[in-house]
C-alpha cells in the first residue's frame, strides 16, 4: 500500500471539503444578507404606505371638514343656536310677500348682491387655486424625496454586491493560487524522489560491479549438494572491503530513512501552517464582513433618522405656518343665507 499516496489523498480531500464549507458558508451569509435587503425594502414600502394613508387623513381632516360642505345648514347641531329671528326688518329677505314689505319684481340690492356673489367667486376660486398649487408642490416635495432615498438605497446595495463580488473574486483567487502551488510542489517532490530513486539504484549497479564479491568466481565455492551450499575449504568468505561496503550501504539506507522522516515532518508542518494560515484568512474576511453590516447598518439608521426630521420638519410647518390662518364659523354662515 502507498501510504504517501493516501495521505496525500486524505490531505486533498480535507482541503476540498473546507473549500467547499467556505463556499457554502460565503452563500449562506449571501442569501441572509438578500434576506435582509427584502425586509428593508418591505418594512420601506410600508412606511410609504402609512405616510400616505397619514397625509389623506390630514388633508380630509384640514380641508374636508363637515363645516365647509354645502349641505351642512341642513344637518348642523348648532343650526337653532345661529339661526336669527323670524323677522329683522322690512328689508328682511325673508319675508313673504303677504307681508307687503317687498314686492314681486323689486330688486334692490342687485348690483350690491352680483358684486358680492362676484367677489365670493373669486375667493373661492383664488383659494382653490392656492390650495391645489401647495397640494402639488407638497406632492411633488415628496416624490422627489422618495426618488432620491430610492436612489441612494439603490447606490448603497449596488456597492454592498459589488464589494461582495470582489471578495468573492479574491478568494477565489487564493484558492488557485494555493492549488496552483501544491500542484508544483506534488511534481516537484515526485521529481526529486524519481531522481533519488535513480540515484540509489545507480549506485547500488556501480557498488556491486565494483565490489569485491562480484571479482571472484563465485562458481568455485558452489557445493555439488545445491547452489545454497558452499565448500567451506573453497569459500574464502567476506574480505573486510564487502563487510565495510555492507556497513555503509546499511548506514545509508537509515540516513536515507532520516532523511524521508524529516521531510515528511517538515510537508505536515509546511501543511500545518498553510492551513492557519487560511483559517486566519477566513476570519478576518468575516470580520470584515460583519464590520461592513455595522456601517451599513449604520448609514441606513441615520438615513431613517434624515428622513424622520424632515418629516417632522414638513407636519410642524403645515400645522404652524402653511394652515394657521383657518377660517372661522362667523365666515361660512354669511354664506348660508337662502331666499324663500
Amino acid at each position: 500500500v502507498d501510504k504517501e499516496a493516501l495521505d496525500m489523498q486524505v490531505k486533498d480531500r480535507k482541503i476540498q471539503e473546507a473549500a467547499e464549507k467556505a463556499r457554502n458558508e460565503e452563500l449562506a451569509n449571501e442569501m441572509k444578507q438578500n434576506d435582509k435587503i427584502m425586509c428593508m425594502l418591505e418594512e420601506r414600502q410600508k412606511a410609504d404606505i402609512r405616510n400616505i394613508r397619514k397625509a389623506i387623513s390630514e388633508f380630509q381632516k384640514n380641508f374636508q371638514k363637515p363645516e365647509t360642505r354645502r349641505e351642512f345648514d341642513l344637518s348642523d347641531p348648532q343650526a337653532l343656536k345661529k339661526d336669527r329671528p323670524a323677522r329683522l326688518s322690512d328689508s328682511d329677505p325673508r319675508c313673504t310677500v303677504s307681508g307687503l314689505q317687498k314686492f314681486m319684481g323689486e330688486d334692490l340690492n342687485y348690483d350690491q348682491r352680483m358684486k358680492f356673489q362676484k367677489e365670493q367667486l373669486r375667493e373661492w376660486s383664488l383659494q382653490q387655486q392656492r390650495e391645489r398649487k401647495n397640494a402639488l408642490a407638497d406632492q411633488k416635495f415628496a416624490d422627489d424625496l422618495y426618488d432620491k432615498n430610492r436612489i441612494e438605497l439603490d447606490q448603497k446595495i449596488m456597492e454592498h454586491q459589488r464589494k461582495e463580488e470582489e471578495n468573492r473574486r479574491a478568494v477565489c483567487a487564493a484558492t488557485k493560487d494555493f492549488n496552483r502551488t501544491q500542484a508544483a510542489e506534488l511534481a516537484q517532490r515526485k521529481k526529486l524522489e524519481k531522481h533519488q530513486k535513480m540515484k540509489e539504484d545507480m549506485d547500488e549497479i556501480s557498488s556491486l560491479l565494483q565490489g569485491d564479491l562480484l571479482s571472484e568466481n563465485p562458481e568455485q565455492a558452489v557445493s555439488s549438494f545445491g547452489r545454497h551450499r558452499v565448500i567451506t575449504d573453497r569459500w574464502k568468505g567476506m574480505n573486510q572491503d564487502q563487510l565495510m561496503a555492507i556497513r555503509y550501504s546499511q548506514q545509508q539506507q537509515v540516513l536515507e530513512k532520516m532523511r524521508l522522516k524529516e521531510e515528511e515532518h517538515q510537508r505536515d508542518a509546511e501543511w500545518d501552517r498553510q492551513r492557519v494560515q487560511t483559517a486566519r484568512a477566513q476570519l478576518i474576511l468575516e470580520r470584515q464582513q460583519q464590520r461592513q453590516n455595522r456601517e451599513r447598518r449604520r448609514a441606513l439608521d441615520n438615513v431613517n433618522a434624515e428622513l424622520s426630521q424632515e418629516q417632522k420638519s414638513k407636519n410642524i410647518y403645515l400645522k404652524e405656518e402653511a394652515y394657521s390662518n383657518l377660517p372661522t364659523g362667523q365666515y361660512y354662515a354669511q354664506f348660508n343665507t337662502t331666499s324663500r
